[in-house]
């Protein structure tokens, strides 16, 4: 890798391919929780259930273990030899562990936090009078969900989105854990940051990881403050149209 370094001045195949395998990694990941992510959004916005707070619980837990413990569990569960993984291998012949496919599920594991909290709470901020009045109309739960929540809450389901994006581009140790760090197979750049960190005159190369890091992560949160200021605007034009 430090060839390639020397020979571009910038950096080598090697290290744009890790940079290409973490946003495709990120964009997979992001668009996997999307669609669980709204529904567990709506379901702790609107609905009351049992078990309705373990749930919730549940769903942030990888925010409080660290990510190396999350990696392990998932290697426990998805790997070759774990319950799901070894059903995925034999009936379909589909491996995540030790595969770019794994470092997909690892790193929205780690987003899908994110993404519910910023649904959830574009979700609360949406008049109840308006889907009320939608449902005294006729309309299905359903069409009241895709006609009048869905909409409204359109801003924050992007803002997840970009927040879940940006998690999984960083994400290091549940990665690693349960995917390793091989180099064109399932090196995202924070392994390859790692990887150059611990060889002599690495520093250089990672710097440049970090900084490409860095710009993606600024756009990032620009981009999700953007949309936040947008959502507010939507919600507080919509509930005086209503008032």
């Amino acid at each position: 890798m430090g060839g390639a370094l020397a020979s571009t001045g910038f950096l080598g195949p090697a290290e744009w391919q890790a940079v290409a395998l973490s946003l495709k990694v990120a964009l997979f990941a992001t668009l996997l929780s999307l669609p669980p992510g709204i529904l567990a959004a709506h379901a702790l916005a609107r609905w009351r259930f049992p078990g309705r707070q373990f749930l919730n619980g549940l769903i942030h837990l990888p925010l409080i273990l660290p990510p190396v413990v999350t990696g392990y569990l998932l290697l426990i569960v998805f790997g070759t030899q774990g319950p799901i993984g070894h059903f995925l291998k034999e009936n379909f012949d589909f491996v995540l562990a030790f595969r770019w496919t794994g470092a997909v599920l690892a790193a929205a594991v780690m987003a899908f936090p994110l993404m519910v909290r910023a649904i959830r709470l574009s979700i609360d901020a949406v008049d109840h009078k308006l889907e009320a009045a939608a449902s005294t109309l006729g309309a299905s739960p359903l069409r009241v969900f895709s006609t009048i929540t869905l909409p409204l809450i359109l801003p924050g389901i992007l803002a997840g989105s970009i927040l879940a994006f940006a998690k999984a581009m960083g994400e290091f140790g549940a990665t690693i854990t349960f995917v390793s760090n091989i180099p064109g197979a399932t090196q995202t750049l924070p392994s390859a940051v790692y990887a150059f960190l611990q060889v002599p005159d690495g520093e250089g190369a990672a710097l440049h990881l970090i900084a490409i890091s860095i710009a993606i992560a600024i756009a990032a949160l620009a981009a999700s403050e953007w949309l936040a200021r947008h959502l507010q605007k939507r919600i507080g034009l919509s509930q005086r149209g209503a008032a």
